[in-house]
């Protein structure tokens, strides 16, 4: 779950997460390195006085300025539609779980089972003692299978939702009338945290995950 003052991604409880964080870190070192050699130009130019002028006028020049951005974007590009295959890509789930979002709170079905369903509450700030999380933590837990594909179908009752999961990599819209569908693989045991990430009414805040 997050923490104070951290600046970074949560730590990656599936190998879809990881690979997201492993993205961002290989984009944002691109974009250091452009911003770094941009800046030291911009700085050379507004203090340095010289006029070269094959520097004013260059055939070369301005070839290596079209054709270099154009393979930077590919080294970002390419890695970004892998990544969007394989969010994507359905699997063999072991288990199906459905969620449903309300005003304001959660119910989840496990489709695979007769008559296993419940709603999820948060639990109010007067009936929490020290060792529950203050808007995070809920009446029922849904539990999912460690190292097991799980295919969870996403809707809406009532107005928008967003079933999100920062630590699995998972976002997903509810919509009223329409399921959509995410895959996750949990890679490790414990207690992982969500909130409604969509603009859904007065309670938006207090429906955890």
């Amino acid at each position: 779950m997050a923490t104070w003052s951290a600046l970074g991604f949560q730590n990656a409880s599936s190998p879809l997460m990881e690979q997201l964080i492993f993205f961002h870190d290989h984009t944002l070192t691109i974009l250091i390195l452009i911003i770094s050699i941009v800046g030291f130009n911009l700085f050379s130019t507004m203090y340095n006085t010289n006029i070269d002028q094959h520097m004013m006028e260059s055939q070369e020049l301005e070839l290596f300025w079209t054709i270099i951005p154009s393979f930077i974007l590919i080294f970002i590009g390419l890695p970004s539609i892998r990544l969007l295959y394989l969010l994507d890509e359905v699997y063999n789930p072991t288990i199906t779980i459905k969620a449903v979002g309300h005003q304001w709170y959660w119910s989840y079905e496990y489709s695979d089972f007769n008559n296993v369903e419940f709603d999820s509450y948060m639990i109010p700030s007067n009936e929490m003692n020290n060792k529950m999380f203050r808007l995070l933590d809920v009446d029922n837990r849904t539990m999912v299978p460690m190292n097991s594909q799980v295919r969870t179908l996403i809707t809406a009752a009532d107005v928008l939702h967003s079933w999100t999961i920062p630590s699995m990599g998972i976002k997903a819209d509810a919509v009223p009338g329409r399921l959509n569908q995410v895959n996750f693989y949990s890679s490790r045991p414990g207690i992982f945290f969500g909130q409604c990430s969509e603009i859904c009414g007065a309670n938006h805040s207090f429906m955890p995950i």
